[in-house]
């Protein structure tokens, strides 16, 4: 006989229910396959995920406080998840359920179409693609941890994608298959060195987008070259060195309690000649630090290539561009690492942290939609007011 397996939201359902809009996060997450054997549950997983989410929104970040924050507000949630009995996980339960119960895959897609579905989503051009590695997965004398590859939009605060970078690969075969599950069309990429790859270059245009990638060391002929082109000449005397088609644009700006200055030279010069695959032209970004209590000057210099034409990016939107390829570092990777202390967490269990970061990507999301740009005071503000939290979850977004 075929074993039955109930609905995600069967578990501990009152027989009145509970009301959620049928576009909202909510009704997606009701997708998630529970993995556990169906004898004996007492959770359902959507709850358990919703739980989480909304005490991630309202500022807990461990697990300890995830189950107090449900266990104080008992009373609230049965009212809106339409549970019939008054249950709270224990701290080690969400544990288990996140490691084992959820498919972290199916979580990513479901994630990633609620937000792509969303009125005006994906409209900005810019992505970005970087790596983070989960340092709570890291144990005493190991090296290596959970590590995601992201595909994220820093215009709109939105992870398109991420997948798992597995102990057997690094970045660079991850990359296709991240990339593939975005809609690349009208795209900008940006990445860091370890990616400026041919197949990659190559996946990125042919899928509609252009690509602006740093050149480095991994990349020997082609950072020679660049170097070379902008390099100089030595002429000799009563000679004048040959006319280049350099284009060049600069910015500066104070913060920090520095002074920095950018800027990118651009040229089309090599077109042709290193046979990388679509390059339209290559360029020299320098930037100079200046310490303004000390006065101390600092420089460096980065070289890059992109698909991009003149036409399409003259020096000053190349520098704009570079300059954006940050985002995903301020917007994504030190909010889930400082504000959501994702670094602190010790959800070691099965795929709990990938899960667990899913969730902070949900939350930042959540925060970028309402145009928070301070993610610590948006959570105070939700911790405050529960009702507007479980808005975010159970009602459409606009």
């Amino acid at each position: 006989m075929q074993k039955y397996t109930p609905l995600s939201f069967e578990i501990n359902l009152s027989p009145d229910g509970f009301v959620f809009d049928v576009q909202s996060l909510m009704a997606a997450l009701m997708g998630l396959q529970d993995l556990r054997d169906a004898r004996g549950l007492r959770y359902a997983l959507v709850t358990v995920v919703v739980f989480v989410i909304l005490a991630k929104l309202s500022g807990e970040d461990f697990l300890r406080g995830i189950a107090q924050w449900v266990k104080e507000r008992q009373p609230a949630l049965i009212k809106v998840l339409g549970l019939a009995q008054a249950q709270a996980p224990h701290y080690t339960t969400y544990g288990r359920i996140l490691g084992h119960a959820v498919d972290v895959d199916q979580l990513e897609k479901i994630v990633s179409a609620f937000f792509a579905a969303l009125p005006g989503a994906g409209r900005s051009i810019l992505v970005n693609i970087d790596g983070k590695t989960l340092r709570g997965t890291l144990s005493a004398g190991q090296t290596h941890g959970v590590h995601l590859l992201a595909v994220y939009l820093p215009g709109e605060g939105l992870v398109l994608a991420q997948v798992e970078v597995t102990r057997k690969e690094n970045e660079i075969p991850a990359t296709p298959r991240v990339l593939a599950m975005v809609d690349l069309r009208g795209k900008i990429v940006t990445t860091d060195a370890l990616l400026t790859q041919r197949k990659i270059a190559v996946q990125i245009v042919e899928a509609g987008g252009d690509y602006v990638l740093p050149v480095k060391e991994n990349q020997p002929q082609l950072l020679s070259d660049i170097q070379t082109l902008f390099a100089g000449e030595s002429c000799v005397k009563g000679f004048s060195p040959a006319t280049k088609d350099f284009r060049q644009a600069e910015k500066t700006e104070k913060g920090h309690g520095r002074i920095e200055k950018r800027t990118l030279t651009v040229s089309e010069e090599l077109n042709g000649y290193d046979g990388w695959p679509y390059a339209a032209q290559v360029f020299k970004l320098v930037r100079e630090f200046k310490q303004v209590n000390t006065g101390q000057m600092t420089q460096e210099v980065v070289y890059g290539i992109t698909s991009l034409t003149r036409h399409e990016a003259n020096a000053a939107r190349l520098l704009e561009i570079t300059r954006a390829h940050w985002g995903i570092e301020s917007g994504l990777h030190y909010r889930r690492d400082v504000t959501l202390h994702e670094d602190r967490g010790r959800v070691r269990q099965g795929h709990g942290a990938h899960a667990m970061a899913v969730i902070n990507n949900v939350v930042l999301g959540l925060f970028a939609r309402l145009g928070y740009t301070n993610v610590a005071e948006a959570r105070r503000h939700f911790a405050a007011h529960f009702n507007e939290a479980t808005n975010l979850v159970f009602r459409a977004q606009t």
